[in-house]
């Protein structure tokens, strides 16, 4: 059994370790309200590209359809985006989004498919490389904070991979902000683009519009730009999904420390007592001896 200062140190320690953990969960609670701003104010201009790019594809078809577009015709050579934060200690928040991806590559492999993967975050490049790292083409670090710069990179580091014929298919793994308790891990397919299930092309209103460029000159510039905000989207829904979960994981760690204090304590008392009753029966005991 543990002495009494032994079990006083224990105590301090988880104290401690309370102190820290209830901190991180007030910082992550304060920087979350800014992630979730910056991650809804920029789905509607996801939403309205995809819908322009949507109006756009309906006026081009075979030849004259761009390849991102398009697509290559053939899925032999697969691109998968991994993104997740650069930290830990937010529960299951990156092992869901590696696990998920893991599981693609995997079933790809097993297709006979040539894979290549890149990834955005420590959490995603340390795990992949031990099973995949001879397929790992790229890394980066997601950041303190996603930035248009960062994801600009990562966009031209994908579009010229696909533009020199080394991949024929892209998809984007990253977590998907519903709530503060629930994080979805998402694969979007980024080349061939796609148009999300839900988004409805711009309603012109049975107006017949000329476009000058012509639509497949319009798609060449906005499908690489759609490129660029599709992954800065996706980082800045990776950074709102972290806070979100290193709060809750915070807050879960800060609970178990305080019902551990709470048992060592109950603990440490008995051990007290029992010490204490020992001896004052030795006491005892010597002075009816005597």
């Amino acid at each position: 059994m543990a002495s009494l200062k032994e079990m006083r140190n224990r105590i301090a320690s988880v104290k401690a370790t309370q102190k820290i953990t209830k901190a991180m969960q007030m910082v992550a609670a304060a920087k979350l309200r800014r992630s979730q701003d910056a991650a809804m104010g920029a789905r509607p201009y996801a939403s309205r590209m995809a819908a322009a790019i949507a109006n756009l594809a309906a006026g081009v078809s075979g030849d004259s359809a761009p390849k991102m577009l398009a697509g290559t015709g053939s899925d032999q050579r697969q691109l998968v985006v991994v993104a997740t934060s650069d930290r830990g200690l937010a529960g299951g928040f990156n092992s869901n989004i590696v696990r998920a991806a893991r599981d693609h590559i995997v079933a790809l492999t097993n297709e006979g498919k040539t894979v290549s993967i890149i990834t955005v975050g420590k959490k995603a490049l340390a795990p992949l490389r031990r099973q995949f790292g001879d397929k790992i083409v790229a890394s980066y670090e997601a950041g303190a904070k996603p930035s248009l710069d960062a994801a600009l990179a990562i966009a031209s580091d994908i579009a010229e991979l696909f533009e020199s014929g080394q991949v024929d298919v892209v998809s984007l793994f990253y977590s998907r902000f519903k709530s503060v308790v629930q994080q979805i891990p998402t694969n979007k397919r980024l080349i061939p683009a796609s148009v999300e299930a839900g988004t409805e092309p711009i309603d012109l209103k049975g107006a017949a519009y000329e476009y000058e460029p012509a639509e497949d000159e319009l798609l060449d510039v906005l499908l690489p730009r759609n490129l660029n905000v599709q992954v800065f989207s996706a980082m800045l829904e990776n950074q709102a999904g972290f806070y979100a979960s290193q709060m809750a994981a915070m807050d879960n760690a800060t609970r178990n420390a305080g019902d551990m204090i709470k048992a060592y304590t109950i603990q440490y008392n008995r051990t007290r007592q029992a010490q204490i009753t020992k001896e004052l029966i030795e006491i005892i005991s010597g002075a009816e001896a005597l």
